[in-house]
């Protein structure tokens, strides 16, 4: 029941949401859904196995949600990069909704049916005034920093274009292993304020750079100017496109600073845009695998710079 709950309520929101009641990327179904796929499994449980600890009903709790995000994957309902980001909300929030269920049977034994009934439909109340009425959009900005130990102006020639970035040069990540593509090559179209860059990533994603400030040695930073339409719909899920609708990179950029023995800092950094409701546990994911795709390009910078030094 738990299982078929959950089914039924993600075909039903991304069905109404061409009717503006309903919407997948949204605290109802991100939240409310888990509790009440919970919910329902302790539900049926504890009919027939009673009492049990609380413990006992965070996890049972879980069981539906296993088999929901599998079926969800297998009928590409849903890709692994939203599944991934989706999971730990969804465990969360099942956990709440079976201990929830355990105490309604304990407390109100009698109403434990109209209980079960009522916060099945709290997503379906809830989703069209969150659609229409809460708007929580936010930017903030990722940066990470590594040291080379080469002069800013090697550091430097490895920015502007990159040259084809081979399977075994990149360095293993984390959002590789979610499916996130990873970058092939980026390349110039002339030097200074207004040039563009165009960057390539596996799975034909391609998306381009245009450059706002350019200082030779010390800084280039740049527009993001993404196309969704031209994104393949199987490079990323539909709910983190790069420029989707509810989240996309804004600006970005390098800054380079000597630092003596012939040693370079080098920043990277991305402004974010999330036009979720999810509030801190966006945020959290978007900190994690922009800061995670800092790492494995710096690393490939680093090891290039100082390879070119030598």
């Amino acid at each position: 029941m738990g299982v078929l709950y959950g089914i039924s309520m993600r075909i039903f929101l991304e069905i109404s949401g061409t009717f503006n009641f309903g919407s997948l990327v949204t605290i109802s179904f991100m939240f409310l859904v888990p509790v009440a796929i919970g919910f329902i499994r302790v539900h049926f449980e504890y009919n027939q196995l009673s009492p049990m600890t609380y413990g006992r009903m965070a996890v049972i709790a879980w069981q539906p949600i296993f088999v929901f995000l599998f079926v969800s994957v297998v009928t590409l309902l849903e890709g692994s990069i939203c599944v991934a980001m989706a999971l730990p909300a969804f465990m969360v929030f099942a956990s709440i909704g079976g201990m929830l269920a355990g105490l309604c049977h304990r407390l109100w034994e009698k109403k434990s049916n109209k209980a079960v009934m009522s916060v099945a439909l709290l997503p379906l109340i809830f989703s069209p005034l969150e659609l229409n009425f809460l708007h929580l959009s936010k930017t903030y900005e990722v940066k990470n920093t590594i040291v080379i130990n080469a002069p800013v102006d090697v550091v430097w020639q490895q920015l502007a274009n990159v040259s084809q970035i081979h399977e075994g040069e990149y360095p293993s990540s984390f959002s590789q292993l979610i499916g996130i593509p990873r970058p092939i090559r980026a390349d110039m179209s002339g030097d200074g304020v207004g040039a563009i860059r165009t960057s390539q990533w596996q799975k034909n994603v391609v998306f381009k750079e245009v450059i706002t400030e350019w200082l030779p040695n010390k800084k280039m930073l740049y527009n993001f100017e993404i196309d969704p339409e031209l994104i393949p719909d199987h490079a990323l899920d539909q709910h983190v496109k790069l420029g989707g609708e509810y989240f996309s990179p804004l600006q970005g950029g390098y800054e380079l600073v000597a630092s003596g023995d012939n040693q370079t800092l080098l920043s990277l950094q991305t402004t974010v845009l999330d036009n979720t409701n999810f509030g801190i546990y966006s945020r959290v994911w978007g900190e994690v695998i922009f800061q995670d795709f800092h790492r494995a390009l710096l690393k490939l910078m680093k090891v290039r710079a100082e390879n070119d030094n030598k």
